[in-house]
């Protein structure tokens, strides 16, 4: 019989989850109506990811994360009025409205930052795990990556300095199946788990929409990495419903795809056994999903009211001050 999660995590898990579903769906509205500067990258459809893997780090441990990295810092401990205000490029957003939707960071929380580079946070990460190594903790780091970076220099150079110096970091390949608009049969050449097994890394592959089996692949490689054994690969397969962007046309895939993907909705399959485990009946789903979508609501209205940064505020938080 497959682990399952006890009753009460299940549930706090599920509320995490339609958290990140929400807020994404919040984010497609204020975009649509011009509140958004730049582009945005939405993870419907990868939540299960999130909430299983990122959700049970220490407050202590460390993230790095992409630029589809709503849910990463949702799981890790980030709050949405902040989060909004960010995406808005508001002064109340965790990085002063300077980050965006693809920057935001929180060093209180562990989260070393989204990242608009593809693969520039592996780096990051195998720099974090070698500073936990080095000051003698027990501190983990887990870095989130896509299709797309999993064929980039970085990916290959983090993992092979990982393996060698035994560093505590879990590599999360989070397949979405799509590179911008190229999928990842006609990007990828091998497979995660030959790449991994060349750099001498336990690797472990799971269906990245089921929250049970996420959880607990994650739960064993970040106690692998917080005993010291050195780093792991989880691969966690998943589909992220909107495109590369929001608003991306997305001919590159049909609705049939889409919706085979959709039928196999990570929070719909958390619904079910919530349901079929007599944790919550339907008419308590009811009731929470309109306590997020409450949350949501209330985040939205006080993003919209954060004040705009500062001019002079450029000048703050970096590194070097250009002068006349």
């Amino acid at each position: 019989m497959a682990a399952q999660l006890e009753n009460e995590k299940l549930a706090s898990l599920y509320r995490l989850m339609l958290k990140i579903r929400f807020h994404e769906e919040a984010i497609k509205v204020l975009f649509t109506q011009g509140k958004i500067g730049g582009t945005t990258h939405l993870c419907i459809g990868q939540e299960a990811v999130a909430a299983g893997v990122v959700a049970q780090l220490r407050p202590d441990d460390y993230v790095s994360s992409t630029h589809r990295g709503h849910g990463h810092m949702l799981a890790k401990g980030g709050e949405l009025k902040p989060m909004l205000a960010e995406i808005l490029g508001r002064a109340d957003g965790y990085c002063k409205g300077k980050g965006g939707s693809m920057h935001i960071a929180s060093i209180k929380l562990g989260n070393l930052g989204a990242n608009g580079i593809v693969s520039g946070g592996l780096p990051i990460a195998v720099g974090s795990a070698l500073s936990a190594q080095m000051r003698g903790t027990d501190q983990v780091t887990v870095v989130s990556f896509g299709d797309g970076a999993a064929n980039e220099g970085n990916t290959h150079e983090s993992m092979n300095m990982a393996s060698a110096w035994k560093l505590p970091v879990v590599f999360l390949f989070e397949n979405n199946q799509y590179a911008v608009s190229t999928h990842t049969s006609r990007s990828m050449g091998g497979t995660m788990e030959k790449r991994a097994a060349g750099y001498d890394l336990p690797f472990v592959h799971v269906d990245g929409m089921e929250l049970e089996a996420v959880h607990f692949a994650a739960e064993k490689a970040i106690a692998h990495a917080r005993a010291g054994n050195g780093p792991y690969v989880i691969q966690a397969d998943t589909y992220r419903y909107e495109g590369h962007y929001y608003g991306d046309p997305m001919i590159y895939r049909s609705k049939e795809e889409i919706d085979s993907y959709r039928a196999k909705d990570p929070i719909g399959r958390v619904e079910k056994l919530l349901v079929d485990r007599s944790i919550l009946s339907e008419s308590e789903l009811q009731k929470v999903r309109a306590e997020i979508q409450a949350e949501v609501d209330e985040a939205v209205i006080f993003a919209e009211a954060s004040p705009q940064p500062a001019l002079e505020s450029m000048f703050e938080d970096v590194y070097t001050e250009w002068q006349s």
